[in-house]
C-alpha cells in the first residue's frame, strides 16, 4: 500500500513553502501529492457538506490555489512524485480547456498526473459559475468522455448531448496513455451507489474519501458487484482511500492494508518545513508498523 500526502496550498502559503513543502515530501518518499479544487467559497451556503457532522466545511476556507496551476509549478521543481487532483469539479469547467490542462501538466511532469474527479456538491458555486447544478452528473460524464476523445492518438472528434468537435488538431496528448481509456488515469471520487456507478463504467480508479477501513470494505464490495456488471473486476482499477477526518493510527492503518488498497492519501500540514516533516515521519512510521 502506497502513502500520499494531500495538501492545501492557497493565498496563506508562500510560493517558496509550497515548493520545499513538495520536494519534501518527495525525498521522504511519499507516492503521490493531491490538491483540493474550490474557485469560490462563501461565509454562508445552504449546501451540505458531506464529509463532517455539521456539514461545513472544516476550518471556513476562504481560497485555495486552482489545483492544475499549482500542480504544475510544483512538476517544475521536483522529480518522480504524483501529482493528482483531488477532487477537480469536472461539471464547471469547459471541458476542452480541462482537457488541455490536464494534458499539458502530464507532458510537463513527464506523465505524473492521477486525475481525480467528481461532481461537486456546492450548489452556491454553480450557480455564481452560471451552470446548472441539477445536471452535473450528466455533465460529467460527457465531459470525461470528450477529455479522452481529445487525449487519443491523432486528430480528435466528437458529438455528444451537449458536446460537439468537427475533427480537430489537440496537442501535446498525455504522456500516459491507458490500456482501456485513452489519457491518464481518472479516479472517479465519491461513495454513493451513482458514484460508484461512475467507478464501474468510466473510471481507472476510485477515490473514495473519509472511510474508515470498515465503511471502505462495505462499498468495495459493492463496487466489485457493480464491476462485475460492466464485465469488469477490481484488478483493473487503482484503489485510493482518502483517510480525511478518519483517525490514523497502527490499528486504522494495518486495516486499510488489509483491503488491499493501492494507495492511502494522509492529509499532511504544517507551518513550518520542521513541523511538516514531524508530521510526516509520523505517517511512515506508522505505515511501517502496520
Amino acid at each position: 500500500m502506497k502513502i500520499g500526502v494531500t495538501m492545501g496550498f492557497s493565498h496563506h502559503t508562500s510560493p517558496d513553502f509550497m515548493v520545499s513543502s513538495a520536494q519534501l515530501m518527495e525525498q521522504m518518499g511519499f507516492h503521490s501529492l493531491w490538491v483540493p479544487e474550490h474557485v469560490l467559497f462563501f461565509p454562508d451556503y445552504g449546501s451540505t457538506y458531506p464529509y463532517s457532522d455539521t456539514g461545513k466545511i472544516p476550518g471556513e476556507p476562504d481560497g485555495v490555489l486552482d489545483p492544475f496551476s499549482a500542480l504544475t509549478f510544483i512538476a517544475a521543481h521536483t522529480k518522480k512524485i504524483r501529482l493528482g487532483t483531488g477532487i477537480c469539479l469536472v461539471p464547471q469547467r469547459q471541458p476542452v480547456y480541462t482537457a488541455k490542462m490536464v494534458a499539458d501538466l502530464d507532458y510537463l511532469s513527464g506523465g505524473r498526473v492521477d486525475f481525480g474527479v467528481g461532481i461537486g456538491w456546492l450548489k452556491e458555486e454553480f450557480e455564481a459559475l452560471q451552470m446548472d447544478f441539477a445536471t452535473r452528473a450528466g455533465a460529467t460524464a460527457e465531459y470525461i468522455d470528450v477529455m479522452r476523445a481529445l487525449w487519443t492518438p491523432g486528430l480528435s472528434q466528437f458529438d455528444g448531448p451537449t458536446v460537439t468537435l468537427p475533427s480537430c488538431h489537440f496537442n501535446p496528448k498525455p504522456v500516459q496513455q491507458g490500456e482501456r481509456f485513452a489519457g491518464p488515469p481518472v479516479f472517479f471520487g465519491g461513495e454513493s451507489e451513482p458514484a460508484l456507478r461512475r467507478v464501474a463504467t468510466r473510471g481507472d480508479g476510485w477515490y473514495g474519501y473519509n472511510l474508515s477501513p470498515e465503511q471502505a470494505k462495505e462499498r468495495l464490495a459493492r463496487l466489485d458487484v457493480l464491476l462485475a456488471e460492466q464485465g469488469r473486476s477490481r484488478d483493473e482499477l487503482q484503489i485510493v482511500l482518502g483517510a480525511a477526518g478518519q483517525p490514523v493510527n497502527a490499528q486504522t492503518m494495518a486495516g486499510y492494508r488489509a483491503l488491499g488498497i493501492d494507495q492511502l492519501l494522509v492529509g499532511v500540514f504544517g507551518s513550518s518545513l520542521d513541523k511538516l516533516e514531524a508530521r510526516a515521519q509520523g505517517v511512515l512510521a506508522l505505515s511501517k508498523a502496520a
